[in-house]
């Protein structure tokens, strides 16, 4: 893909004042979240999916960024989003749910609440290669060499996707058009991958500090990440970390046959949060 001029981002005004951060996955595209979007906004809430620096363009554009500059693109996202919303949550799948965290930790008067679908500390989930087990040590390594930084691992069966009908036809996208959903990159880079697990040690580092409340949606069958990943977030965590679990669905929760669910379990949080704020007390938890 290598679409380099047109702005992938979406935006949708809601009525009810609320303001929700879609944030996409590494090698991912706004278009990803539209379906959580498109429910969040039936329920009211504006709406905005912005672009993660180096996404959405080509693997050489994304390779020139650094998670830094993820978090930097998503914090000017989030401060241009600020004027048009009274108060703002976040959610993200994988990469774009850490960087949600990780932002709502540095901007604790702007991000009233966080979803993160599917989180992923690391790659080990039952459709993972064993040896993605030493990713986070070999992958540095591989980064610096010049001529192996370039390389990188593209998805197998199943993608993600339980969902036998969503995941035919993104393949028929892929073969058509060479990326599944418009915006995405078809594999990931090396290089990427280790500003993935630069940002996950960073998230790790200031979890302990985190007080956002946040939610983790997580399916139990996930073919990515493991459901210790959302374990470790919970326990990390430093204030109100709910976790929910699926039954039926495996990495992309949020385009999966539970979809619908995801939507409903994220507005349901992000109104509990809301109502909290407004009475100025903790969110009605035990």
């Amino acid at each position: 893909m290598t679409d380099t001029g047109k702005d992938h981002s979406f935006y949708m005004e809601g009525s009810s004042g609320k303001g929700v951060l879609l944030v996409h996955g590494l090698t991912g595209a706004p278009a990803e979240m539209r379906f959580v979007g498109k429910r969040l906004h039936r329920m009211g809430f504006t709406v905005y999916a912005p672009t993660l620096a180096g996404h959405c363009k080509d693997e050489a554009s994304l390779l020139a960024t650094c998670y830094e500059d993820w978090l930097e693109s998503l914090r000017e996202a989030l401060l241009r989003f600020s004027t048009h919303a009274s108060e703002i949550h976040t959610a993200g799948i994988c990469v774009g749910g850490g960087l949600g965290l990780y932002l709502a930790c540095q901007e604790p008067a702007l991000v009233k609440s966080v979803v993160i679908y599917s989180a992923t500390l690391n790659y080990d989930g039952w459709n993972t290669p064993f040896y993605y087990a030493l990713a986070p040590y070999g992958i540095p390594v591989i980064a610096r060499i010049p001529g192996l930084k370039r390389i990188g691992f593209a998805e197998s069966p199943p993608y993600g996707m339980k969902c036998d009908r969503t995941r035919k036809a993104i393949m028929e996208a892929i073969v058509n058009d060479g990326c599944g959903i418009e915006g995405t990159l078809p594999r990931f880079p090396v290089r990427a991958l280790h500003q993935n697990y630069r940002l996950n040690k960073a998230l790790a580092e200031i979890l302990p500090r985190a007080k956002t409340p946040t939610l983790l949606i997580h399916a139990k069958q996930d073919d990515v990440s493991h459901p210790r990943n959302a374990d470790k977030i919970r326990k990390l965590h430093g204030g109100i970390c709910e976790l929910a679990w699926l039954e039926n669905s495996y990495h992309m929760i949020h385009i999966d046959q539970e979809r619908h669910k995801v939507a409903e379990l994220t507005a349901e949080f992000f109104e509990k949060a809301s109502s909290a704020y407004r009475v100025g007390s903790e969110l009605p938890y035990p």
